[in-house]
């Protein structure tokens, strides 16, 4: 049976997204099949892999019932990648969710009939701790935080792992974290240097070895509309993204 991974931080610009996109080409390169669920209603996910913002079936029928996955999962133009595209709409679901029986557990039950049809499903969250992401950590298996090497890059980390201990104990005791991934890096600069060295620091354990540089062309692949590891395999964005899922897949 396939894993489920919840990609969130709570802080915005930190490569969510980004490492969404690519660590699901990057699985599907390897040859096996992969579904990103893009949970932010700004649907940069669905834009960085070449689909329209106004895909429909999405994300918001899905979850509220209205939609099938196998509705909603459509091809992404990457062999062996399927997306589930969101929609603006998806921003109203904040709002409803709480209303209905039982929202925690809607994507994860949503899910649960194709799990074993994916080797990697990827779950890119928005940028907050609201409804949406807490379906996302509900129906998860691992959590990736991405963090950003600069001054701030702790910051909400606390509340982020506040949130993920009340949802193992509450909804999702199954719920580890696979680790912590250092983004946007300048090792040029003193600044990345301390803030890596500060995170290692409080996170001995669950920092991955692997960290994403700050890198023109992961930046420009989104306005392609691909993964960096198709727009430009031998940049060195491409290469960070590539030995990421390999370390990934190691730690499991």
């Amino acid at each position: 049976m396939g894993k489920i991974y919840a990609i969130a931080n709570q802080k915005g610009g930190v490569g969510k997204t980004t490492t969404a996109v690519n660590l699901s080409a990057c699985v599907a390169e390897a040859g096996y099949e992969a579904l990103l669920v893009d949970m932010d209603p700004q649907a940069n996910a669905t834009v960085g892999l070449g689909l329209p913002k106004d895909c429909s079936p999405g994300v918001y029928e899905l979850i509220s019932g209205a939609a099938t996955l196998e509705d909603v999962a459509r091809p992404s133009g990457i062999d062996r990648l399927a997306v589930a595209p969101a929609t603006p709409d998806l921003a109203g679901a904040n709002v409803e969710l709480p209303r209905l029986e039982g929202s925690e557990t809607r994507l994860r039950d949503a899910l649960a009939p194709v799990r074993s049809q994916y080797l990697f499903t990827l779950l890119d969250c928005p940028p907050s701790l609201g409804p949406l992401t807490v379906n996302a950590l509900v129906a998860a298996d691992r959590l990736i935080v991405p963090v950003q090497t600069e001054y701030f890059a702790l910051e909400g980390l606390a509340g982020l792992l506040d949130t993920f201990r009340l949802i193992r104990r509450e909804f999702n005791p199954r719920l580890t974290i696979s680790g912590l991934l250092l983004t946007m890096s300048d090792a040029r600069t003193r600044l990345a240097q301390d803030v890596e060295s500060e995170v290692r620091h409080h996170f001995p354990e669950l920092v991955f070895e692997t960290v994403i540089p700050r890198n023109v062309r992961i930046s420009e692949a989104p306005s392609f509309g691909r993964p960096v590891i198709h727009h430009d395999p031998h940049s060195a964005g491409a290469g960070a993204y590539f030995e990421f899922a390999k370390e990934l897949a190691t730690r499991g």
